[in-house]
């Protein structure tokens, strides 16, 4: 709702494209591509990760701050319910919500959601949607570098292509590898 508000004030077209599919359709690599570039500890903690916040507090205290320290359960709940706006308000109404998420719904739903809401970019929301859009196969097909590159883009999928990601994904591969996958 929000990026077609955005189109309407922006004088642009919105086209969404969405398709939920289940986790057992998504690539692993794609799945261990996203976890390890966006929250490589979310097996091991339960919605916040409490040594990635201590690390950006230090970097914002020497001015040096270069990525954030969400989670993907965060980032799940404020693709759900807050949308890409920034204030505390919602920072803290998130923060109530995300130990309910880890609760409710376990690591591997979190996941699967995660997957099916994230905007890849204009318009496309979820694996299925960028897989198609971007690669012309499904999200099961995708190979572990085109899963890399798909990672890569998430910090800001409305600027950021995959055909551009080879360093970042360079990284991604690497990190993956460091975490057995």
């Amino acid at each position: 709702m929000q990026r077609r508000i955005q189109s309407w004030t922006h004088s642009g077209t919105y086209n969404k494209r969405y398709r939920f599919v289940p986790l057992s359709q998504i690539s692993p690599d794609l799945q261990h591509a996203v976890v390890a570039a966006e929250d490589a500890r979310f097996y091991q903690h339960h919605g916040f990760d409490w040594h990635e916040i201590q690390n950006a507090a230090k970097e914002d205290m020497e001015g040096e701050r270069t990525r954030g320290a969400s989670t993907i359960t965060q980032h799940l709940v404020k693709n759900l319910f807050f949308g890409t706006g920034r204030s505390v308000i919602r920072k803290v109404a998130e923060a109530t919500l995300v130990p309910v998420a880890e609760v409710a719904l376990g690591k591997r739903r979190i996941l699967e959601l995660y997957l099916n809401v994230v905007e890849w970019g204009p318009g496309i929301y979820g694996a299925d949607a960028v897989c198609r859009s971007d690669f012309r196969t499904s999200p099961r097909g995708i190979n572990r570098a085109q899963a890399a590159r798909l990672a890569a883009i998430l910090p800001a999928p409305l600027k950021r292509r995959p055909e551009r990601m080879n360093s970042y994904s360079g990284i991604i591969l690497k990190r993956m590898a460091q975490m057995g996958w």
